[in-house]
């Protein structure tokens, strides 16, 4: 299923062009900061594989104002370079593919 691109921002890495989306809204469990901020990226020209990455922060929009970074271009590079080198195939067909990164995240607020 292809991401929404209303919202979604373009980024090269290493010469290919891919789309990427954070959520405007949390989740309720991240509302909760009970889970951290994801977000997708998916090839910019084919639809295939989305990646799915969680970080080790807490949705910038969360209900208890609980302080959180913002996903930087230079971030979603690195989790792309990090998917791709890990199996991701962004132009083939399947299950998006889940990078997790949360090592970390403190849910205890």
């Amino acid at each position: 299923m292809a991401m929404v691109k209303k919202g979604s921002r373009l980024i090269t890495v290493d010469g290919t062009a891919y789309r990427w989306r954070v959520r405007g809204r949390p989740t309720y469990e991240q509302g909760l900061v009970r889970s951290p901020l994801t977000y997708a990226v998916e090839h910019a020209e084919t639809s295939g594989t989305t990646l799915v990455v969680t970080t080790n922060q807490p949705h910038p929009s969360n209900w208890f104002g609980t302080q959180g970074s913002p996903i930087l271009p230079p971030q979603v590079a690195d989790s792309v370079r990090t998917a791709l080198t890990n199996g991701w195939t962004p132009k083939s067909p399947g299950s998006p593919f889940h990078l997790d990164l949360s090592a970390g995240f403190d849910s205890s607020h």
